[in-house]
């Protein structure tokens, strides 16, 4: 599949993530295109990750997206902080918030719609 394709999967999977957060009362997330790159990064490798692995389940997603922000040197922390490097979500999928996983669930149901 081709790089701008992917990218155009992640803008979308991105976008309703973004949304979802902001009906649940998270402002913080920033459009596509005024998002820094490691978020770019992080959602790219979301969408590679579920064409590799189409049977691939939630938590596996989630375990995914924890290896890559464990080697980038973030860890747990109570309120997502880039420059700390800290997220809350940095725990076992089973112990994310439902809100976390169906998050994680909508993402899914994006890569695999648009591939």
């Amino acid at each position: 599949m081709a790089e701008a394709y992917i990218e155009e999967i992640a803008i979308v999977a991105h976008e309703a993530n973004r949304a979802w957060c902001m009906v649940h009362g998270d402002h913080s997330q920033q459009s596509w295109y005024e998002a820094p790159d490691w978020q770019k990064d992080s959602v790219i490798n979301g969408v590679k990750f579920h064409l590799a692995n189409p049977n691939a389940s939630q938590s596996a997603s989630h375990d995914n997206w924890l290896k890559q922000k464990q080697d980038e040197g973030w860890t747990y922390g109570e309120v997502k902080d880039p420059e700390k490097k800290t997220h809350p979500c940095m725990v076992p999928y089973d112990q994310l918030p439902v809100i976390q996983q169906k998050k994680d669930a909508l993402f899914m149901a994006i890569v695999h719609a648009l591939k």
